[in-house]
Parts: structure tokens; C-alpha cells; sequence
């Protein structure tokens, strides 16, 4: 859709009502817009190609705010759907959390352990497996950055499918398995996941222990 700037557009929040937690809205000409990707001002070229991504590959009406200190991509919503989508806080918006922040663990375990030129070879081949899966909102190069720059319990998760997570956590394990040559860095889960409210923290490892990852992350 558009490139906007700040002049031109207006931004306001709204309550999560399960979570103490502001959502960001951007209002433009009557309609409104989720926060789906923050970037630095220095990476403008990592935005447009997202926004691009997003709005001619995978026809999203979406929108990219130029301010001073960032660009942000923002995704077309009705306030009705984003009250839907808040409200239920739906299980699989709590599995991609958990998902994300245990990609983020590996990552952070590779560079610390085997060094930088590991860690962006591990990071382009996730970027290999979102782009072969074609996850939504991060298949594109940029797309493991944002996954693994974010902090997923407060910027808004891509909407994946209960499989995306599936396939995201085995190639995790598969690539994990491979950079360190044991199973080690897949368990005590909870232990990684301390960041998240107990509850849904709870929750997914409830849904782990039953889903076919269960052999592989407990």
C-alpha cells in the first residue's frame, strides 16, 4: 500500500484484555493497522524489503511508517478482528511465542558456544527453512532478523499455524542436533522459557508433552 509519515497518520493503543499489555494501533484515512515489525533507522532497506514482501508477494495491505529513529510495518485490521484476536489470545499465538523464544535460546546458545560465523550460518539456515516452508511474515532473508530480534511477548507474533510451529521446533532440533552434537541444548524446556507468565508457559509445555515433538523437546 503506502509509505507514510508520521505527519500523516495516527497512532494509539488499546488494552489486551487477557494481558497486561498495550497494542499499538495506526490509524490512516478511517482504517487501521497492527504493528507487525519494528526496524532501526539504519536498517531502511530491511524494512521496505519486508513491507515489499508483505504487500506484491504475499498481497497484504499493509503500510511502512518512516519516522526520524525507525521504519515500522504495520498490517491492515479491522478493530473488531483485533478485538477477536486479543481476546482469545489463542493458543497458537502462545505456541509461536514459545517457539520463537526457544529459537532465540539456540541461537544465543551457538554464538555464545561456537562463535559468530556459527551463529550466521545457523541463522541462514533457519532463514532457509522459513523461506522453503514460506512462513507467513518471515519468509523473506529479513525474516529470521525480526525472530530473532524481537521480544514475543510484547511486539505482536506472525499468525502461524499449529504446523509452522511443528516444523519450526523439528528443523530447530535438527539443526540444533547438528551445531552441537547432542540433544542437551533441547531440554529442561521450562528452563527457557522463564520469561513467560506461568500459565502459558504451563499451557505449551502441556501441548508439547502431546504433539509429535514430545521425543524431541521436554
Amino acid at each position: 500500500m503506502f509509505i507514510l509519515k508520521r505527519q500523516d497518520v495516527e497512532i494509539s493503543t488499546i488494552g489486551h484484555p487477557k494481558r497486561d499489555q498495550q497494542v499499538p494501533i495506526l490509524h490512516y484515512q478511517g482504517q487501521t493497522f497492527r504493528l507487525i515489525s519494528v526496524f532501526k533507522a539504519s536498517q531502511e532497506e530491511e524494512a521496505k524489503a519486508l513491507w515489499r514482501e508483505l504487500t506484491d508477494n504475499k498481497g497484504k495491505a499493509c503500510v511502512l511508517l518512516e519516522e526520524p529513529e525507525r521504519f515500522s510495518v504495520w498490517g491492515k485490521i479491522r478493530l473488531d478482528q483485533l478485538s477477536g484476536d486479543t481476546g482469545s489470545h489463542s493458543k497458537i499465538s502462545i505456541f509461536t511465542q514459545a517457539s520463537i523464544l526457544l529459537l532465540q535460546a539456540v541461537y544465543m546458545d551457538i554464538e555464545d558456544f561456537l562463535g559468530a560465523r556459527q551463529a550466521a550460518l545457523f541463522q541462514k539456515e533457519i532463514a532457509e527453512v522459513l523461506q522453503q516452508w514460506q512462513f507467513p511474515q518471515v519468509s523473506s532473508s529479513e525474516g529470521v532478523k525480526f525472530l530473532l530480534d524481537i521480544d514475543p511477548l510484547t511486539v505482536p507474533v506472525p499468525d502461524w499455524q499449529e504446523h509452522h510451529v511443528i516444523t519450526l521446533l523439528q528443523d530447530l532440533h535438527r539443526l540444533g542436533k547438528a551445531y552441537f552434537g547432542n540433544t542437551n541444548f533441547a531440554h529442561p524446556v521450562a528452563d527457557k522459557l522463564q520469561d513467560m507468565p506461568q500459565g502459558e508457559r504451563s499451557l505449551f509445555i502441556s501441548w508439547l508433552n502431546q504433539s509429535p515433538l514430545s521425543k524431541l523437546w521436554h
